[in-house]
């Protein structure tokens, strides 16, 4: 089981966005606009969610996982699945993960959540080159 901390949840934000799409005040073109990163992301890395998209309602969720920290190098800034998480969660200090929701029909994508994982212990002493 992996230890989540300082979870972080959009339901909120989702709910509004959809309500001002559902509305008219925003346009569902404004809305779906995943970019062609964040959809390869989705189908190499993702893992289906249980529910339809809130838009098109023709297709499943996925739900794609992206990591941030300084720890993680050139790591960061990358989509990783489940079992990676939970392999880096006790290699790493910390890091922070945002897990997004993603229509590869209709292009709608969303912050579902964000939340810290990682050993929680600090990173060793940095040794120098040369000594």
């Amino acid at each position: 089981m992996i230890n989540q901390r300082q979870v972080v949840d959009y339901a909120l934000q989702r709910r509004a966005l959809l309500a001002e799409v559902r509305s008219g005040r925003v346009g569902s073109h404004e809305a779906c606009d995943a970019s062609p990163y964040l959809l390869r992301a989705a189908k190499f890395h993702g893992r289906d969610g249980d529910l339809p998209c809130p838009i098109c309602r023709q297709a499943p969720l996925t739900l794609v996982s992206w990591v941030y920290g300084d720890e993680l190098k050139h790591v960061a800034g990358s989509a990783r699945t489940p079992e990676e998480l939970a392999r880096m969660a006790g290699s790493f200090a910390e890091f922070t993960v945002y897990d997004v929701e993603v229509c590869r029909a209709c292009h709608w994508n969303h912050l579902v959540q964000s939340y810290v994982l990682g050993t929680g212990e600090p990173a060793g002493p940095r040794r120098t080159a040369g000594r």
